[in-house]
């Protein structure tokens, strides 16, 4: 007797178009050690295989952080690079090629997103990605794949660190440094969301913008020293660190006693919970989790409208060094992202 395949209880019965078998090679961005954004250059790879409870997608589009930029020259997860040459990238959107068993929730040919565990596994710079399940959730169907693609690692860390670090809610006093970059402009919206008072610093020409998702006040850190306007506050939320204008340091002035400061870039300021300790605050880092569920809660926020993700520029997968130069040149508005292959 032949199994007929079992929709999933929890999703409504799709109609889902016939996915062709995956090639045995695929295109992909690699690079094959440190270095500029020169280093990196396309090559055919072999297609990966998923194993127990892991997807196969065809990638559509993926995101580019700014770590994938840190880890290319050497930085970020470099370290845990396993073999070269290598490809880089975290976020995808695209196609279910392959599901872990036949009733599995997220079947072939369903739109998803999410995020793989590079650097464990391969990236996203490529035409097929394998993926843990629990990493992905069904693509909003209000964004296309270009658009789905900024979401998952940027607005899954705005997601951890406002909602489940920071505990955002009614007449919280918020500040978010970076708040027109890729997971500032999400953490502005979550906060907004929950009730929280939101100052966000960022560049002049991105103030208008900022109000528009939800900030009450934006300061223009090139123009206003933010600690000479601005006290008594409950969070710092901090996406730059001590690099520039000793940004951390200072953050720690404006914290109400007992306040939360939370540091993301953490190479940039070893020291810092000695520092908040010695100011009478709290401090944590934070590091993005992928999980799947926060993912889905995400898309339903996408499609209702009350979030929404700012592409500032695309590129084709084999321009890929130019999406790196222009993400290294700073102020990018939001995302950056690869068009990989066809919708």
């Amino acid at each position: 007797m032949r199994f007929r395949p079992l929709r999933s209880a929890s999703a409504p019965e799709l109609d889902l178009p016939p996915v062709p078998e995956p090639p045995a090679v695929m295109r992909a961005v690699v690079f094959d050690g440190p270095g500029g954004a020169e280093v990196l250059r396309e090559a055919a790879t072999p297609v990966p295989s998923p194993a127990l409870s892991e997807l196969l997608v065809r990638v559509v589009a993926a995101g580019i952080n700014p770590v994938d930029a840190k880890t290319r020259a050497g930085a970020g997860v470099f370290a845990h690079l396993g073999s070269f040459p290598s490809t880089l990238g975290f976020d995808f959107s695209g196609i279910v090629v392959k599901a872990p068993y036949e009733s599995h929730p997220l079947q072939p040919g369903m739109p998803v997103f999410g995020m793989v565990p590079f650097p464990r596994s391969g990236g996203t710079y490529a035409e097929y990605a394998v993926v843990p399940s629990m990493s992905v959730a069904r693509k909003p169907s209000a964004l296309s794949h270009v658009e789905a693609a900024g979401v998952p690692l940027a607005a899954l860390t705005a997601w951890g660190l406002v909602v489940e670090t920071a505990h955002a809610h009614e007449g919280q006093r918020v500040l978010i440094h970076a708040g027109s970059g890729g997971v500032g402009h999400f953490a502005v919206q979550f906060a907004a969301y929950f009730g929280a008072h939101v100052t966000a610093t960022a560049s002049g020409a991105n103030a208008a913008w900022l109000r528009e998702l939800g900030a009450s006040v934006v300061i223009d850190y090139t123009t206003t020293r933010f600690d000479e306007v601005i006290a008594d506050v409950d969070v710092v939320i901090d996406l730059v660190g001590n690099v520039h204008g000793d940004t951390g340091t200072r953050s720690l002035r404006v914290l109400r006693p007992g306040g939360l400061y939370i540091l993301v870039p953490t190479g940039s300021w070893p020291d810092f919970a000695d520092a908040a300790d010695a100011a009478g605050v709290r401090a944590t880092s934070y590091k993005v989790v992928p999980d799947g569920g926060a993912l889905a809660t995400i898309a339903r926020l996408l499609d209702s409208g009350a979030v929404q993700v700012y592409i500032d520029k695309v590129f084709d997968l084999a321009d890929a060094a130019s999406a790196h130069r222009s993400l290294e040149e700073g102020h990018t508005r939001g995302k950056i992202v690869l068009r990989v292959s066809d919708d």
